[in-house]
């Protein structure tokens, strides 16, 4: 009996000793790769590791790109800009242009250009065979752009006519175009020949890196006034839908009701837009967007309106609106079809709206020189100076695309989005 219990006991023994030592040799594992981890690490690789699994949770150490509703990001004053590659905003543009358009179009992306963007390029159907072969072969042929390739020209001209769907089924055009060519961009801005830089790539970029890329710099009100009658209500045809030249609308009758499955809304047919929503109108999961673009297919001047319906009807979305197109544009009161043209004379006017852009120009109008030289240091021929730029002279290499230099502007541009998203975070002017 006695030797059996001894056997028992030896056994037991024998047992825990057993299974002593792989803990013993767990605990010192965890040990090390506790300390390696520190040193190494290794917590960072496993957490990123994890984040990935569960992809769905929300990562406060990424840049925000998926938050479902609009609180405006304090805009703080930064330290010196080394900003991190994951960190710099990409803008896809759009720039179009019509007849006798090409040497605008070419200096307006030469003002605007910087690597890390996406450009399309656009000349309608109503400019002449050669200019959209010249404009595709100055893109191929240019250095710069064939080392980045981010410059893109719409090979099949599109007849686009202001007043009709035309200019809004282009723009959606250009939309699905830099979606399909590129997932590296947050905002898409929307631009024509006319139109020109206040401030520098850089100083865009600065600012916007601060900013939720949820958000929407879109002009809008549901106060239509006399846009009610004229433009709400009659009916028109865009010849431009189904003719080769550029006609102009005509008019069916009778006039028909203001809607009431949707509120409309009218403002600026230029305007910033996240790629979230860009996505929303292209893809269209709901069916929205669609039955919109059918509604404003005989709406006139579709361009002021259509976007700011679909999103301003969209209760998510309107909370993603700041009510700016970040323009300085000279309209008449009550606004014509088309503003004044801008002059050396509005330069004081155009650098105190602190805005990103200006329209409209005429081509190589004195004033556009000013610009150049006191706003974007850009020499006449060149690119808009700014951190990426290399060589000689600058901006005839591409050196550092992630290094970013703001100047002045970002100031002023700072200025003005402080205030029109101080305004929107508390739900103040949206789709009002």
């Amino acid at each position: 009996m006695e030797s059996r219990m001894n056997k028992l006991k030896k056994g037991s023994i024998e047992m825990e000793k057993k299974w002593l030592y792989p803990l013993i040799m767990g605990f010192a594992m965890c040990i090390f790769f506790a300390g390696t981890s520190f040193n190494m690490g290794l917590v960072s690789s496993i957490h990123n590791n994890l984040n990935s699994i569960f992809f769905f949770l929300p990562s406060h150490g990424a840049v925000n790109r998926t938050t479902p509703t609009f609180v405006e990001k304090k805009i703080s004053p930064a330290p010196a800009p080394s900003a991190s590659a994951t960190t710099i905003p990409r803008m896809a543009y759009l720039i179009s242009g019509s007849k006798g358009d090409l040497d605008k179009l070419w200096r307006t992306l030469f003002a605007l250009y910087h690597p890390l963007n996406q450009y399309v390029l656009h000349l309608d159907l109503e400019s002449p065979l050669e200019e959209r072969l010249e404009l595709s072969w100055r893109v191929e042929n240019q250095p710069i752009f064939k080392e980045v390739e981010n410059v893109f020209v719409i090979p099949k001209a599109n007849m686009v006519t202001y007043r009709g769907p035309t200019m809004v089924a282009n723009t959606l055009h250009a939309c699905a175009i830099l979606l399909k060519r590129s997932k590296d961009w947050d905002w898409f801005i929307n631009l024509s020949a006319s139109d020109y830089p206040l401030v520098t790539q850089d100083d865009l970029l600065y600012i916007f890196r601060d900013l939720d890329r949820k958000v929407n710099f879109i002009e809008h009100t549901s106060h239509l006034g006399w846009k009610a009658d004229k433009r709400a209500m009659p009916l028109i045809v865009d010849p431009g839908l189904y003719m080769s030249t550029k006609k102009d609308l005509f008019w069916a009758g009778p006039k028909r009701t203001l809607p009431t499955a949707f509120k409309l809304f009218t403002g600026s047919a230029w305007m910033v837009l996240s790629r979230a929503f860009v996505e929303y109108v292209v893809w269209g999961w709901d069916n929205l967007p669609r039955t919109l673009l059918m509604y404003y297919a005989n709406f006139v001047s579709s361009p002021e309106g259509y976007f700011q319906t679909v999103i301003c009807n969209n209760p998510e979305l309107a909370k993603t609106i700041v009510n700016s197109d970040l323009h300085y544009i000279s309209w008449d009161i009550p606004p014509k079809q088309h503003p004044h043209v801008l002059s050396i004379n509005d330069t004081e006017k155009m650098i105190a709206s602190n805005a990103a852009f200006a329209r409209k120009f005429r081509q190589d109008d004195p004033v556009l020189d000013v610009i150049d030289k006191k706003l974007l240091h850009r020499r006449k021929g060149l690119f808009t100076l700014g951190g990426w730029c290399s060589g000689k002279p600058k901006c005839t290499k591409v050196g550092n695309k992630y290094r970013i230099l703001p100047g002045k502007g970002s100031h002023r541009l700072r200025r003005l989005i402080n205030r029109e998203t101080l305004v929107a975070r508390f739900g103040q002017n949206q789709c009002t």
